[in-house]
This record gives C-alpha cells, structure tokens and sequence, in this order.
C-alpha cells in the first residue's frame, strides 16, 4: 500500500515540475502553476503528504527560474510547506475557508519577511502575482480533487478488499 502512495506522491511531484514550468509574470521568476499538486496531495494523500510536494515543488520551481532570490527560497518553501498542511487540514471540515487562507496566506502573509530581508517596494511587487498564481492554483485543485478523490477511494477500497 505505501509503495502505491509513494508513487502517487511522485507523480505529483513531477506534475509540480510542468507547472512550474507555467510561469505567472512576476518580478521573481519563481511564481507559477506548482502548488496546485501539492493541495491535491494535501487533500488526497494527507496533509503530510501535501507539504512535503509544497516544499520539493517549490524548490524545483525555483531551480527552473535560476533561484533568483537564492537561499530565502528554503524559506519559501517552508512556508509553502506549511500553508499546504494548514489547506489540507482544513479542506475536509470547509473547503471555502481552507482556500480561502490558503489565498490570504499564500500571497500577503508569506511575502512579508521580505519586506524586511529585502523592502518594501519588492513585497507590493510580488504580491500582484502573487494573488493571481494563489487564485489559480486553487481553482484548479478545487477542479480537480472531486474528480481525484473517487479514484484515489476507488484504488484505496479495492486494495483492502484484496488484503
């Protein structure tokens, strides 16, 4: 059964690699399609799950863009890490709220130790982008884990029913 989760994680992973090669015009090049992955781990695999494909499809992102903001992007993904845990624990008692942080969090409250590594122009720069790649990485996992779920149940049943 873990082997089955693992390589469920793995492919999310890698499908964390093509979004992050669908990049949003920022002025960092590191803002695209690669958390919407990791909120479907989040919801499908466990919170757990989903931070984990936060954080390494983070950094994938970042190592595709040439790490333009180079070690604070560890930090990133830390907080991308953390925001994913907090979306796919909050997913199952309201999904309204969990996306909703999740938005909030992502583009506003994650950006704001670089006002202070960095200023403040860079944080009213980034967060236009920001919110525009928040708000499509969540309406396209919100697409798409309804979907998901009845064949990640569907496997899930079938493979106890064999034990």
């Amino acid at each position: 059964m873990k082997g089955k989760v693992v390589s469920g994680l793995a492919m999310l992973t890698a499908l964390s690699v093509v979004g992050a090669m669908i990049k949003i015009p920022a002025i960092v090049g590191s803002v695209a399609l690669d958390v919407f992955p990791a909120l479907l781990a989040a919801v499908l695999f466990g919170a757990g799950a989903g931070a984990v494909v936060a954080a390494f499809g983070h950094l994938l992102s970042a190592l595709i863009g040439g790490f333009p903001l180079g070690p604070m992007h560890l930090l990133i993904a830390v907080e991308m890490a953390m925001l994913v845990w907090m979306f796919g624990r909050l997913y199952k008692n309201n999904k309204v709220l969990a996306s909703a942080l999740f938005i909030i969090g992502n583009a506003f409250v994650a950006p704001l130790p670089f006002m202070f590594l960095m200023n403040v122009g860079f944080y009213l720069g980034i967060v236009p982008s920001l919110l525009i790649g928040s708000v499509i990485n969540t309406v396209i996992a919100l697409a798409a884990i309804p979907r998901l779920t009845s064949l990640v149940n569907f496997g899930l049943a079938k493979r106890e029913e064999k034990l």
